[in-house]
């Protein structure tokens, strides 16, 4: 059995870029013990103010539109240029074993073996919006260790992928050629906040294909954006690497240039964050609270259809205030 670590144990261990003691932090952050929590609170206070400097990058897309490929591909640009990335990998989860199902170093075997990369698969669990509960907490984690870019897989597109642009700077969406449905109603919430799109496998053989898809991202784009940030609609393929130099240059334009956005996005996703912990406190606090004989029996009625469920729902607040 491992020795318990300290804060300061972690605080040194994040001094000397100890990889292992990154590690130990995220389980850290993930744990439910309470002691856990505490001293993992103790800790992200204590690294609050080195964070910042890292560019925070969302990858979202529908399975099988090649997000991992893309990632390890784009990655290995960034390495080659000396730049460090974290990337934080939220797998579905196992309803079995409650783990990862995917596992994304499987997936990223170059990645997973480059000195200045650092991948850290997470199972979603139970959270909405395609990232797991403490994605944000390793996010903090990852910039106070000092990566230059932080990449957050999510697993998958629906209308609540869109957590994921309220922890980055910069919300990417990955879109296949020649699907049919993708600028259907159930992109329309990602299409609203997404900040580039990058059509993938532009491989030569679907010139035609790419070229319409990304004419009708971008008309659909205009459509839906009407000031601010035009996103960029761009096509690579991550197997022959093409497009991805051009990517990685509006990247760079994109911080370089719209760092008020990205300086009044931070300060909004705060706020969220706030309000969003306050939420899952006050559901946390009602369940261990509320008579569960009563939560049960309410439960069934609704079931029944006894009561509404909004009937029910200010039952059981009443009970509890």
């Amino acid at each position: 059995m491992r020795k318990p670590l300290t804060l300061q144990d972690y605080l040194e261990g994040f001094a000397k870029k100890d990889r292992t003691i990154l590690s130990r932090a995220i389980t850290l952050i993930e744990s439910k013990n309470a002691q856990h929590q505490m001293l993992a609170q103790d800790l992200l206070k204590e690294l609050l103010p080195k964070v910042g400097k890292s560019r925070r990058i969302g990858i979202s897309g529908t399975p099988g539109v090649g997000k991992s490929t893309f990632i390890e591909s784009f990655g290995k640009l960034l390495t080659s240029q000396n730049k460090t990335l974290a990337v934080l990998a939220v797998d579905p989860t196992s309803q079995v074993s409650g783990g990862s199902i995917l596992g994304d170093k499987t997936r990223m075997n170059e990645l997973a073996v480059d000195e200045l990369a650092y991948i850290r698969p997470s199972p979603s669990g139970e959270t909405l919006g395609g990232v797991a509960k403490r994605t944000r907490e390793s996010l903090l984690l990852c910039e106070a260790f000092g990566f230059d870019y932080i990449l957050i897989e999510t697993v998958g597109v629906g209308q609540s992928e869109t957590t994921v642009a309220q922890m980055v700077d910069l919300f990417v969406m990955l879109l296949q050629p020649g699907a049919g449905d993708d600028l259907q109603g159930i992109k329309r919430g990602i299409l609203e906040v997404v900040d580039m799109v990058i059509v993938t496998k532009d491989d030569g053989e679907n010139s035609k294909i790419i070229h319409k898809a990304k004419h009708d991202y971008q008309k659909a784009l205009h459509i839906l954006r009407h000031e601010g940030w035009m996103p960029p609609v761009m096509s690579c393929s991550a197997l022959t690497k093409n497009g991805l130099t051009e990517i990685l240059s509006t990247i760079d334009s994109y911080f370089q240039n719209e760092k008020k956005l990205i300086n009044h996005k931070r300060e909004r996703q705060g706020l969220d964050w706030m309000w969003q912990l306050i939420m899952d406190g006050l559901k946390e606090k009602f369940l261990l609270n509320v008579d569960k004989k009563v939560l049960l029996e309410t439960e069934a009625e609704v079931i029944s259809q006894q009561l509404t469920a909004p009937q029910a729902a200010k039952v059981l607040l009443k009970k509890f205030g």
